[in-house]
């Protein structure tokens, strides 16, 4: 899907004209953009306001960026035919689309947003930002653990990239990846016998998940809402 289009495209969709009579009407400045005269075929965003003759051609859309903390037990999709979908639990007016996933079984922060340009460059951007997850196993760690996690596993014929692993408690340890591969630490840990108990995401990027209990949220600008490598 695209987000970002040229006035000219616009007002071929739009008043159903051609190319020529698109940049006809630009060039004779009878386009409005956020209320000033255009003459050029300039880039669009969702939010610019588009007016030719009193009529407008596409409305200031407010760009919504949320920080939500997703319970337990709900899946990481809008479809609403799937049991349990994140679209009956989200309590916003507007739709909102999840950047990334986490599983049914996890909870923890998952960003939310209508901005298709940064949903794009997040992304784009997956395996390249920090993630942090708290997990909890089904019995004790141990330096070998910690040794093996944070070098890498074989899991789906792949092995995954090294990354920071600390022991927080006998059977909790936070991880930091840089990889979203599906299922990846249940996989990790099931490779060394080890069953995970609860697993939640507190950190995408420079975004914490702070101090928001399940089903919780907090709104934030568009430079809160980037992560540290968009």
């Amino acid at each position: 899907m695209t987000f970002r289009n040229r006035l000219q495209y616009l007002l071929v969709v739009r008043l159903q004209i051609s190319n020529k009579e698109a940049l006809a009407l630009i060039l004779s400045g009878k386009v409005l953009v956020n209320g000033l005269v255009v003459k050029s075929n300039c880039e669009l965003s969702q939010t610019d306001e588009v007016v030719f003759e009193g009529k407008i051609l596409q409305e200031s859309k407010k760009m919504i960026y949320v920080a939500y903390y997703k319970p337990r037990g709900i899946e990481t999709t809008l479809n609403t035919q799937i049991e349990d979908n994140l679209k009956e639990v989200l309590p916003f007016e507007e739709e909102l689309f999840p950047v990334g996933r986490l599983d049914k079984a996890s909870e923890g922060l998952l960003l939310l947003t209508n901005d298709g340009t940064v949903y794009d460059k997040i992304l784009r951007n997956e395996n390249k930002t920090e993630k942090d997850y708290i997990v909890e196993v089904d019995k004790p760690i141990n330096d070998e653990f910690v040794e093996l996690m944070s070098s890498g596993i074989v899991i789906m014929g792949k092995k995954t990239l090294p990354c920071e692993v600390v022991q927080l408690d006998d059977c909790v340890f936070k991880i930091t990846l840089v990889q979203g591969l599906n299922r990846q630490i249940r996989r990790m840990c099931y490779k060394l016998n080890y069953e995970v108990l609860s697993l939640k995401r507190v950190r995408i990027g420079n975004i914490d998940l702070g101090d928001l209990k399940a089903g919780e949220y907090r709104f934030l600008d568009f430079q809160g809402f980037k992560t540290s490598k968009v």
